[in-house]
């Protein structure tokens, strides 16, 4: 049933209330921890964040139904402003096909590695990169879980140089100056036979998307 437009909005259950005013944030699990500095970062108290699985980064065919469910469980739970924290992510568009029907707004760019970097300074840099393999902070946290275990070469090793004999490098995309992740992300360009490069890029254009939303 409506509600009745006469009604003080001081009337209205104070969680209904605060429901409607925060935006959820429907969020690769990848980029949590981003999402939260930039929020605290910028007193954005409004956000509320849902994370779905991290490892869908690795499976992108399950990224739109897993966002069509969020978006009505949110829907049934009162929120009426909801955002994407995705990129397109490898779904071939499917994530836009979605933002359309639904009429909701997501971080404009391919993926994390583009809007960490900044979507225009990484179009810049296409055709230097394009023989690169992009970590981010979670990705050099979670090599194992999220490159090596995904890809089987943990147990087929002999398999590296099919799946990454093309690249000529590994760039690790810093969003935070941690030498232990830069450690770790060299001895992953070490294990896949990489050149190394390190750039620092903070949260790129995650600031405005978030701060937008």
């Amino acid at each position: 049933m409506g509600k009745d437009q006469n009604v003080p909005e001081s009337d209205f259950p104070a969680m209904e209330r605060s429901t409607r005013e925060k935006v959820h944030v429907i969020a690769c699990g990848a980029i949590a921890r981003e999402i939260l500095a930039v929020s605290r970062q910028q007193g954005l108290d409004h956000i509320d964040l849902n994370c779905l699985p991290a490892i869908w980064h690795a499976y992108p065919q399950k990224i739109v139904p897993g966002l069509e469910r969020a978006v009505a469980e949110a829907r049934l739970n009162g929120f009426e402003r909801i955002f994407f924290a995705y990129a397109d992510c490898g779904t071939g568009g499917e994530i836009d096909r979605l933002c359309e029907r639904e009429g909701i707004a997501r971080i404009e760019g391919p993926h994390c590695y583009s809007f960490f970097s900044g979507n225009e300074a990484f179009k810049d840099k296409a055709d230097d990169d394009l023989l690169s393999f992009f970590l981010t902070d979670f990705l050099a946290r979670q090599f194992r879980a999220f490159v090596i275990e995904p890809l089987g070469l943990d147990r087929h090793p002999e398999l590296k140089p099919m799946y990454f004999g093309n690249y000529r490098k590994l760039i690790y995309l810093s969003q935070e100056e941690d030498e232990d992740l830069q450690r770790k992300a060299r001895e992953a360009a070490d294990y896949l036979g990489l050149e190394y490069e390190y750039r620092f890029t903070g949260y790129g254009d995650l600031n405005s998307a978030i701060k937008s939303a």
